[in-house]
């Protein structure tokens, strides 16, 4: 390995602390701000059917009940942003919007009543890329690596199932859809060619 390109590895990875690091950053300043406001930030989450809930699509993964939730959501947000970092740095905007997106719409479509807030929607989308990727590219590293997250990961997949009150498990379910979409998007998998 060359110099340059030890240095752009150095600058890929610092790039990619201070994304996470950022947002990571940007979610406990909010959460605290929230409890200075007594949680009235809180009532920006998606509210389902509601039109004025539609704005949490946008707002949701950034807001969390407690401490206690946001902690719960810190490390696998961290580790898995990184691991769809791992190729591409610009795979985790694509993958954390369609999440967004998806898991927003779908929360929003059928979601059961109440306020639903957190970032576990978009990482259940990280886990759903990084599970099908290894599916849609189909090559020997990809469906490794695909292994390997569903064997250190593969238990979150049951938040998809409904279960615990107050666990928002359609933003689950339909973020790791999100993250399935988006591993089909990303996918580097080269079409077939055919003779004519």
């Amino acid at each position: 390995m060359s110099s340059n390109e030890a240095r752009a590895i150095v600058r890929e990875f610092k790039s990619q602390v201070l994304i996470l690091g950022g947002l990571v950053a940007f979610m406990w300043t909010l959460e605290t701000i929230d409890r200075i406001l007594l949680g009235s930030l809180d009532v920006y989450g998606i509210v389902p059917r509601y039109l004025f809930g539609l704005r949490g699509i946008l707002f949701a993964p950034f807001l969390h009940g407690n401490y206690a939730h946001l902690m719960g959501n810190t490390l696998p947000f961290i580790v898995l942003g990184w691991l769809v970092m791992l190729r591409r740095t610009r795979d985790f905007f694509v993958v954390s919007a369609i999440a967004m997106l998806v898991g927003g719409m779908g929360t929003w479509l059928f979601g059961s009543p109440g306020t639903h807030i957190g970032a576990s929607g978009v990482i259940f989308g990280y886990l759903g890329f990084l599970l099908a990727r290894g599916y849609f590219e189909r090559s020997i590293g990809s469906v490794l690596f695909s292994i390997v997250v569903g064997f250190l990961y593969g238990g979150l997949i049951w938040g998809v199932l409904p279960g615990q009150p107050g666990i928002s498990w359609e933003g689950h379910l339909f973020g790791f859809l999100g993250g399935v979409l988006a591993a089909r998007l990303l996918s580097d998998r080269q079409p077939k060619k055919s003779l004519s």
